[in-house]
């Protein structure tokens, strides 16, 4: 066998790995957004509600709300605290309006990152419609963590499944 044949023979081998390599993950990462997909599917109360001040200390307000993600990839949150005017929060993205917070859209996952994006259709914010919001989630038991992918954003969330 001539030297050129067996040098495309070997580069050919070596696409071939390339290839498979990709395909097994692209493969894995869908198998990972799958898993995710089914662990957040459904509806969640919300537990706390944490967000430091201007001077860092976590401000004691009481939050109730709700979050729901559904299987064809939809989504809704509503959030109020229970003493009216507890809810001015300090960050640079206004979520509130009248102390309520509500907004319901589209979501994707990205199991690498461990992220969900919600793509914002309608809200009670208005400057929110069409935003994407990135928040990095976090699976503890019966618990979901979510906190904003903003590094000048410092609240987190935490839901329980219903």
């Amino acid at each position: 066998m001539s030297k050129s044949i067996c040098l495309c023979l070997g580069l050919a081998g070596i696409l071939c790995l390339v290839v498979s390599a990709v395909v097994v993950r692209a493969n894995q990462d869908r198998i990972a957004e799958h898993a995710v997909r089914d662990q957040l599917i459904g509806a969640w109360r919300l537990v706390n509600l944490e967000e430091p001040d201007s001077t860092g200390k976590l401000p004691k307000a009481d939050y109730d709300g709700i979050i729901t993600y559904t299987r064809d990839g939809h989504m809704s949150v509503q959030i109020m605290p229970m003493t009216p005017g507890t809810a001015e929060a300090p960050g640079p993205v206004k979520y509130q309006s009248c102390d309520y917070e509500a907004y319901y859209g589209n979501f994707d996952i990205d199991a690498r990152a461990q992220t969900v994006t919600h793509h914002v259709v309608g809200s009670l914010v208005r400057t929110l419609i069409g935003k994407d919001l990135t928040r990095v989630y976090e699976f503890s038991g019966r618990q979901l963590v979510l906190k904003s992918s903003r590094s000048d954003e410092h609240w987190t969330i935490t839901w329980e499944h219903f």
